[in-house]
């Protein structure tokens, strides 16, 4: 009874440990965006996706993400180790072995292959370009302050993924969504790159806020939300949304100016606040008042 209760708890905690090393509560950025672009795919189809479908978008979603961070923090494993911050996080730490993250990782970008092989032809042939970007982002910072942008790309893949998984095609209504993605995070991730200015500096490290100083940093960081903003109101023409989403962007664009608040160039105290809490807010906004409206509509 012990021997088994011991064995539970330990296979309890590893569990635990990959979940907390892939960062899976920050999951509720891109998931939404995917349910965004699946309901923009199905008023474009006007039809109900099947749950074949749904099930494969979501495992095509865990496996990519759960692949990218757990790749991301095998080649990053180094400088996490030599930075205070990251010192502690699980591969440093000796909490998950190199072997065990590997393995994750593979099993991870397998599903991703599933999932686009059980959804159609297109997801197929683009999984290996999704993958590839996956990969890039884990070195960009190590030659381009534009890291920042690549892992919006990455992000962006969510809702045109999904979208290709229900059409086999892709429009401008959904790359406009793609980049609206792709400014967010770009953006949010100077946000949260303002913690290792000082040491991406010491290490020769690049990010927007180490080339150019907190307040510049916040300005490109503002450019890119409002950018977001602009390219979600443009979704109004021809996707059948109307006053309903039209809503929820106006408090989106509420959420980006208080999230820009909170962090000031002589203070990013409230950084935790601004990177998880509004921009967990923001993604699920978005897809209710875009669901919502398509369901009255």
């Amino acid at each position: 009874m012990d021997s088994s209760h011991h064995l539970s708890s330990g296979m309890a905690e590893k569990v635990r440990h990959f979940l907390e090393m892939i960062k899976f509560s920050h999951t509720v950025f891109a998931l939404p965006f995917a349910f965004m672009g699946l309901v923009l795919a199905s008023m474009a189809n006007q039809a109900m996706p099947t749950v074949a479908q749904i099930f494969w978008i979501c495992v095509a979603m865990v496996g990519a993400r759960s692949g990218a961070m757990g790749l991301n923090r095998i080649i990053d494993a180094k400088i996490d180790a030599a930075n205070p911050r990251t010192a502690e996080r699980h591969l440093p730490a000796g909490k998950i072995k190199l072997g065990e993250a590997w393995s994750f990782v593979l099993v991870s970008i397998l599903l991703l292959v599933v999932a686009a092989w059980m959804l159609n032809p297109l997801c197929l042939q683009l999984a290996p370009i999704a993958i590839g970007f996956l990969v890039l982002y884990s070195f960009c910072k190590r030659f381009t302050a534009m890291a920042h942008l690549v892992l919006g790309v990455c992000l962006a893949a969510a809702p045109i993924g999904a979208w290709i998984a229900l059409r086999g095609d892709v429009s401008w209504q959904i790359v406009v969504l793609g980049l609206a993605v792709m400014f967010w995070v770009a953006g949010f991730d100077i946000f949260y790159a303002l913690q290792d200015l000082e040491y991406d500096r010491g290490a020769g490290l690049h990010s927007i806020p180490a080339r150019f100083g907190v307040t510049k940093a916040l300005r490109f960081a503002r450019v890119l939300h409002v950018s977001m903003v602009v390219l979600l109101l443009l979704l109004l023409v021809g996707t059948g949304l109307g006053w309903i989403y039209l809503s929820g962007v106006t408090i989106v664009g509420g959420l980006l100016l208080y999230e820009h608040s909170l962090v000031k160039p002589d203070d990013i105290s409230r950084l935790d606040a601004a990177f998880f809490n509004m921009n967990g807010y923001i993604s699920v906004t978005i897809l209710a008042f875009t669901l919502v409206d398509a369901l009255v509509g």
